[in-house]
């Protein structure tokens, strides 16, 4: 399952840049920054929401 995520999302940024769309540049930073993260969830079914949620808890 991790190839072929792998595969669609490769597919998806590859066809994203040849579209020319300004609107998606920042997205697909976003995504190729944190590419490793979103492929581990795929791998793990693990998040770091938890640790997400208690940091929103410490801010006041």
């Amino acid at each position: 399952m991790l190839k072929l995520f792998r595969k669609k999302l490769k597919n998806w940024y590859d066809k994203e840049n040849q579209s020319g769309f300004k609107s998606f540049t920042t997205i697909s930073r976003t995504i190729i920054n944190h590419y490793q993260t979103i492929l581990n969830y795929f791998d793990n079914r693990s998040t770091n929401a938890s640790a997400e949620s208690f940091n929103a808890k410490m801010i006041p």
